[in-house]
């Protein structure tokens, strides 16, 4: 995966490369499911190669499912806890922000529980807080 996208969840998290890793995936899995397909075709066109399989969708209808499961989907696949996964998802959506651009980005959270759309739109300042 881009080594830029995961050197900013590294340091969004505080985690290592590898857990990074495991968040972007997942992450990025996640909000395939969440979002229609069109949606993450839009998003795929727009990211680095290495992004673009976690982005793949076969089916457009995007399945429902709260800010909790999406948390808690990741934290599974991910292998780490919820706050962990949390953290990910937050520097994933916004590193994920940076390089699809805001508007590719912005109608793809469109689509987002209320939520988990304010996590991916709020600042990444949480690490200089902890």
């Amino acid at each position: 995966m881009e080594l830029a996208f995961i050197q900013k969840v590294t340091e969004w998290t505080g985690t290592s490369a590898d857990v990074a890793q495991a968040l972007a995936e997942a992450t990025l899995r996640t909000l395939t499911q969440r979002i229609s397909g069109g949606e993450a075709a839009d998003l795929a066109d727009r990211v680095p190669d290495e992004l673009r399989p976690y982005l793949t969708k076969a089916e457009e209808q995007p399945e429902v499912f709260p800010y909790a499961e999406f948390v808690g989907r990741v934290a599974r696949s991910a292998g780490v806890d919820l706050a962990t996964a949390e953290a990910g998802v937050a520097a994933v959506l916004h590193a994920l922000r940076d390089v699809a651009g805001y508007k590719e980005f912005m109608d793809a959270v469109a689509q987002l529980p209320k939520d988990l759309a304010n996590l991916a739109t709020s600042g990444t300042d949480r690490r200089h807080r902890e």
